[in-house]
């Protein structure tokens, strides 16, 4: 595999190796070492076209960490903001013998534009409303760990029949769409709930639609919840007050959540909206799932290299 641009192209034994090498590099990354060079000598670009902290500070740790020499494109002050094109950034940051690319951008489908064009690994870290296929991997190993109580394998063995529920902006969410696919893969019950304008065209999927978050909950083994993306939207998401009281999760409509399931939420988490500061401080795995991202993009760095 040259690529990672979307979760539809990995098949089962991919995200059980992808599972196996991060369970692999967590336990590096908990260590005084934290560094394992396999990469040394490979070079990697950050061309983030969108606001980033976790996901490009990640990606430059994973780098790092692996021996990889990192580099972020600004864009703002790049030749992009003088009206140079998207492929001629790239082509000439490939000029200078790069090997991965890393890009996040507004436009959907930039990541495979880019890909389908250049002979340097390029990983997709969000494109538009597309997909954002990291964010569902380093989730993946989030819920393997805990249905294993431990053994990410063994709980990724389990996630076939699970029921995990998807809360929010269905419609814009790329970290939606990538989960989706991926669960869909290894056979979870998916159901998708949200304001009714952010639940346009969800039918796609396949998947179950609750009709109201007591629904959603009930009987969850994992829940995601999303985030607002009103940088995305056209007044269409729900005042925040409001939103809170229908989509949010909070200390009233917990007690529909089974005490065994995983709260998560890809961040950053507006509080008070998407999540009570209550439910995100003692209930949810955040910070849990902001540390596995670094080990998951270690995985899919060395996945690819290899190939």
């Amino acid at each position: 595999m040259k690529d990672l641009i979307s979760t539809k192209d990995l098949l089962k034994d991919d995200f059980k190796a992808l599972i196996a090498q991060a369970k692999h590099f967590k336990e590096l990354n908990l260590s005084e070492a934290k560094h394992e060079d396999k990469l040394a000598g490979k070079s990697v670009i950050q061309a983030f076209f969108e606001n980033s902290t976790r996901t490009r500070m990640s990606f430059e740790l994973s780098a790092k960490r692996l021996g990889c020499d990192s580099t972020s494109l600004s864009p703002a002050i790049s030749s992009a903001a003088k009206g140079e094109s998207l492929l001629d950034t790239i082509k000439n940051l490939e000029a200078m013998q790069n090997d991965f690319f890393v890009i996040r951008h507004q436009k959907s489908g930039a990541a495979k534009f880019v890909a389908e064009r250049s002979k340097a690994h390029v990983i997709n870290a969000g494109d538009g409303c597309n997909e954002h296929p990291t964010q569902a991997l380093l989730d993946l190993f989030t819920m393997s760990e805990h249905f294993g109580s431990g053994d990410a394998i063994a709980g990724f063995e389990s996630i076939s029949g699970k029921k995990i529920s998807i809360i929010g902006d269905i419609f814009h969410s790329r970290v939606a769409r990538s989960n989706i696919y991926a669960l869909q893969t290894l056979g979870a019950q998916i159901t998708l709930f949200g304001p009714p304008q952010c639940m346009r065209y969800a039918e796609v999927f396949g998947s179950k639609r609750a009709k109201n978050i007591k629904e959603a909950l009930n009987d969850a083994d994992a829940v995601i919840m999303l985030r607002i993306q009103l940088e995305r939207s056209e007044d269409e998401v729900p005042l925040p007050n409001e939103y809170a009281k229908y989509f949010g999760l909070n200390a009233s409509n917990i007690e529909f959540l089974p005490p065994h399931a995983l709260v998560l939420h890809p961040g950053p988490v507006n509080r008070g909206v998407e999540m009570s500061s209550e439910v995100m401080d003692s209930r949810s795995l955040v910070l849990e799932q902001t540390q596995n991202g670094v080990a998951m993009r270690m995985a899919v760095f060395s996945m690819l290299a290899q190939s």
